[in-house]
C-alpha cells in the first residue's frame, strides 16, 4: 500500500471551506485543523496565552483567561506588526500541533490526511506548505456570498466582514495555487456533498 496523500485544503471566510473538511471526514480522511488548533492554543489555558499575556497585556485578554479575539482583530487592523507580534507567538505552537496529528494519522493508517489550512496561499512564501503537500483543494465562491455567509452566520457588520475578506488572499490567488477548484456557491449541501465524493475519489476516499 503506498503512502497516504497529503491534501492541503483551503479556501476564504465564508468559502465552506469548513463544511467541505467535515464532508472529507465522513468519507474516512482524517482532518488536521489549523485554525482548530489556534483556537484551544488561544483559549483560556492555552499554552500561548502566557506569551500573549507578557507581549499584549491584560487588555487583550478575556477575564476566563482566553485571548480577546475581537480586541486583537481591532488591533491588528489598524497595527500589521500587532499581528505580526501574534504570529510569532501563535504559529511554532501550531506547526508542532499539526505536525503532531499528522504523525498519529500516518500511524493509523489513513489513505488521506487533509490539512485544513485556512491561509494557506498567504503562508507560502513564509513555510514550506508546498513540499508537505502532494495536492491542493480550494474552496471557492463570490466575494459578495463570502460576506454574506459571514454576516448570518457570525452576527457580524458587513463592512466588517468585507475587510476581512480584503485581508485575505485574492480568489485568483487561491485559484492559482490549487490543483482542484471546487466552486462553492449557490449550491445546496446535497449538490457540494456530491462534489466532495467525486474529488475524493480521486484521493482514496
Amino acid at each position: 500500500m503506498g503512502s497516504a496523500i497529503r491534501l492541503g485544503l483551503t479556501g476564504g471566510i465564508g468559502s465552506g471551506k469548513s463544511t467541505v473538511a467535515h464532508m472529507l471526514q465522513a468519507l474516512g480522511a482524517a482532518v488536521v485543523d489549523a485554525d482548530a488548533i489556534a483556537r484551544a492554543c488561544t483559549a483560556a489555558g492555552g499554552v500561548a496565552m502566557p506569551a500573549i499575556l507578557e507581549t499584549f497585556g491584560p487588555a487583550f485578554v478575556t477575564a476566563d483567561g482566553a485571548l480577546d479575539r475581537e480586541q486583537m482583530r481591532t488591533l491588528a487592523f489598524n497595527d500589521p506588526q500587532a499581528k505580526t507580534r501574534l504570529e510569532a507567538i501563535v504559529h511554532p505552537l501550531v506547526g508542532a500541533e499539526i505536525a503532531a496529528q499528522a504523525q498519529a494519522a500516518a500511524l493509523a493508517g489513513v489513505r488521506c490526511t487533509v490539512f485544513d489550512i485556512p491561509l494557506l496561499v498567504e503562508s507560502t512564501s513564509s513555510s514550506n506548505w508546498p513540499s508537505k503537500l502532494d495536492r491542493v483543494l480550494v474552496v471557492d465562491c463570490r466575494e459578495e456570498t463570502q460576506v454574506s455567509r459571514v454576516v448570518a452566520r457570525t452576527g457580524m457588520a458587513a463592512e466588517m466582514a468585507r475587510k476581512i475578506v480584503a485581508a485575505q488572499a485574492s480568489r485568483a490567488s487561491r485559484r492559482a495555487a490549487a490543483d482542484v477548484v471546487l466552486f462553492n456557491d449557490d449550491c445546496s449541501l446535497d449538490q457540494l456533498r456530491y462534489e466532495v465524493e467525486q474529488i475524493g475519489a480521486h484521493f482514496g476516499l
